[in-house]
Formats: structure tokens, sequence, C-alpha cells
């Protein structure tokens, strides 16, 4: 059993920046995935970032370029570095925990076994 620990959301203004910080319970860094996944107001949950205990990297394409997603096996911690923040960005972001993945389904959140609590990141114009 995996815990997750979401930290780091508020309030910015666009353009702006905010790192997130999700602390897993258990040893990750060899053998799970952890991606980030948000969900705004009356949508549906989607994909950020993800990263291979490999530390190969998935974005989406609305953030490529942006967020930067990594990883300190050592304290079992993933980070998720968000630069150049748009109103678009405003959400829950949650944080994930995936054992037995491929390339497709590492950016699928019903792959995912293990989920934090979320945090909440708010992008004003």
């Amino acid at each position: 059993q995996v815990q997750l620990v979401e930290s780091g959301g508020g309030l910015v203004q666009a353009g702006g920046s905010l790192r997130l910080s999700c602390a897993a319970s258990a040893r990750t860094g060899s053998t799970y995935a952890m991606g980030w996944f948000r969900q705004a107001p009356g949508k549906e949950r989607e994909f950020v970032a993800a990263i291979e205990w490999t530390s190969a990297t998935f974005y989406a394409d609305s953030v490529r370029g942006r967020f930067t997603i990594s990883r300190d096996s050592a304290k079992n911690t993933a980070y998720l570095q968000m630069n150049s923040l748009k109103p678009e960005d405003t959400a829950i972001y949650y944080c994930a925990a995936v054992r037995e993945y491929s390339d497709v389904t590492i950016r699928m959140s019903q792959a995912y076994h293990y989920w934090g609590q979320g945090t909440q990141v708010a992008v004003s114009s």
C-alpha cells in the first residue's frame, strides 16, 4: 500500500510559478511510475505529466515546455514545477502512482492504483 500526500498548491497570478510536491509513504523509486493529473470544475480528470522509475518523462501537450516533472527516489518524492502558469491551469492537482504500465497507459488515470488527496492550484488573470 502506498500513501501519497501532495503539497505546494495555492493562488498565483498568470505568468507565475508554483512547485507541487508528492510525498510517498513507501519506496517507489525503483518500481513505480509517478503521475500528475488535474481536474477543473465541471471537467474530467486529465493527464498532466508522468515520470518512470527510469526518469523517462511524459507530458500533456498543453503543459509541455512550461511544466517539469522530476523525482527524488531517496526521498520518495515527486515534484511538478509549473512555470508560465495560465488561468486555464486552474484545477485540483492529484499525484498518483502505478507499478505496472506502458507508454500508453502511463497517461491514463484508470491505470493508477494509488492517489493523493489533491492540492488546489488557482491562477488569476
